[in-house]
């Protein structure tokens, strides 16, 4: 295998239903009959993996948005935000009334109940309000947190707390993940495993967190459905997820 292609899930893999298109199942087979390497790189925990990488038998993924790596079924990196930051972040989220909800490797959980944004942000990956517990960050890693909050309050976060990165992917939530993480991380570290080279690799996304994964790869592929801001990265823009876009990339790109 000399080429890889690394896809997010939701608005790449996945429609607005959560549900794969066919063309995608069979494009991602096909690649995989080739020797192709397919990997999936997502915001998404790896225990919201299980029914999409069971379709697709696929079993590398970048998850977290790179600060946690599975190669072939084993955890090769992990990158999880630092306990003190976060004692802060939980302060001034408190005050703010902006719920998190922490995830770690196996399980989320959240500090406050019956918030409807949690409960719009949740409906939206079509997953139930998480358990509350306040306290479940303390004594365990903690990858990723979801911050609930709207579009006005971002560039507070970002001043406030330079050793996250903060990244919207929901009207009313972004994604916590530590500064120097990144989709693009977890790609280099990925490749190390299987000796690949950059210019060997490919991604498809439609995201902001899909940003520096589409300017890190040999070649990026935006989803006709994705933000203006990924698009102007892009090396090519393909169709949306319900019209083809993955079949259609792919075979632009020549890998099909």
């Amino acid at each position: 295998m000399s080429k890889i292609v690394f896809f997010d899930i939701d608005g790449t893999l996945v429609n607005e239903e959560k549900e794969i298109p066919l063309s995608t199942v069979e494009a991602v087979k096909a690649l995989q009959a080739k020797g192709i390497f397919v990997a999936i790189a997502s915001g998404r925990a790896p225990f919201m993996l299980h029914e999409i990488a069971e379709k697709l038998q696929i079993d590398s993924f970048i998850c977290y948005n790179g600060q946690y790596v599975v190669f072939e079924g084993k955890v090769i990196y992990e990158n999880p935000l630092s306990q003190e930051a976060l004692d802060r972040l939980i302060t001034t989220t408190m005050k703010n009334d902006h719920p998190l909800v922490f995830s770690a490797a196996e399980e989320m959980r959240v500090n406050l109940p019956d918030h409807p944004g949690v409960l719009e942000g949740m409906n939206s990956l079509k997953r139930g309000y998480p358990r509350v517990d306040a306290h479940f960050y303390r004594g365990r890693e903690i990858y990723q947190c979801l911050l609930f909050c709207t579009e006005d309050f971002d560039s507070f976060y970002a001043e406030a707390f330079p050793e996250y990165s903060f990244m919207r992917w929901h009207d009313v939530s972004v994604d916590v993940c530590p500064a120097n993480g990144s989709k693009a991380r977890g790609i280099r570290e990925l490749i190390k495993q299987l000796g690949f080279k950059m210019e060997d690799t490919y991604a498809f996304g439609d995201g902001l967190n899909d940003i520096q994964m589409l300017q890190e790869v040999g070649t990026g592929i935006a989803m006709g459905n994705g933000r203006p801001e990924l698009k102007k990265v892009a090396d090519y823009i393909t169709e949306s997820v319900d019209e083809e876009g993955i079949l259609k990339g792919l075979q632009h790109v020549g890998l099909l």
